[in-house]
């Protein structure tokens, strides 16, 4: 069974992406099966069990979105098994833009649209500098020059992953990824497997339910933007 991991931005378009995409792999005899990453609730499953896709939904609740990926990763690929699916899909959101926990050997794709601003190719951190696939989504709703600019500040950020135009409501483009797909490389254990970036790090108050704010209820992973008194006069 192959994984594959595809994350980007809330709203970017990579339900409907995938939807297509599954859609090609089907024709070409492929299973695929999807597990929903999201924090507090999804709707998504519903349009994937729509379509007869396998479908399998986690959310994080008050966990770290990528802590809660890596500590299921291996459960995920069990039920993958267990459905006798060609392709496992993993779709997660980048809530804060650094994420997602790509694992290294692993087929990783970024989704990321056009209509998110020319600047935020600079704004995202691994989820999508470390990615070996681009989908760039919702260009046909902007100019000829916003899409070069774009595509210019997305090779800026990742000079290696493979771009790729789609469409989710026309499909264009679905038979490239499908082959990108297929090309994938099998996933075998995945115990002893390594991410290829460092998650986000937080263990303060905090994380462990504190509510007050000041200094006095603040311990452990810490950082200040200012302190007083620090300036040189």
């Amino acid at each position: 069974m192959k994984l594959i991991t595809v994350a980007g931005p809330p709203s970017s378009g990579k339900t409907s992406v995938l939807l297509r995409i599954i859609e090609a792999l089907n024709e070409q005899g492929l299973r695929a099966g999807v597990i929903k990453f999201d924090c507090m609730a999804t709707f998504d499953d519903e349009r994937y069990a729509k379509h007869n896709i396998p479908v399998l939904v986690g959310l994080s609740g008050s966990v770290c979105p990528d802590h809660y990926f890596v500590t299921n990763i291996e459960a995920c690929m069990e039920w993958g098994a267990s459905k006798e699916l060609d392709l496992l899909i993993t779709e997660s959101a980048g809530l804060c833009n650094r994420c997602s926990p790509y694992i290294r050997q692993v087929m990783s794709v970024c989704v990321i649209d056009h209509l998110s601003g020319l600047n935020t190719p600079a704004k995202i951190g691994p989820m999508l500098k470390l990615a070996d696939l681009i989908l760039l989504t919702k260009g046909d709703v902007v100019s000829q020059m916003e899409r070069e600019v774009f595509r210019y500040r997305v090779r800026q950020a990742n000079p290696k992953a493979e771009l790729v135009p789609v469409n989710g409501l026309t499909g264009q483009g679905k038979e490239r990824v499908r082959d990108l797909f297929a090309q994938a490389p099998e996933t075998g254990a995945l115990e002893g497997s390594k991410l290829r970036f460092s998650m986000p790090a937080a263990v303060c108050s905090y994380c462990l339910g504190e509510t007050r704010i000041g200094e006095d209820a603040q311990m452990g992973n810490v950082r200040k933007i200012w302190k007083p008194h620090t300036e040189l006069h």
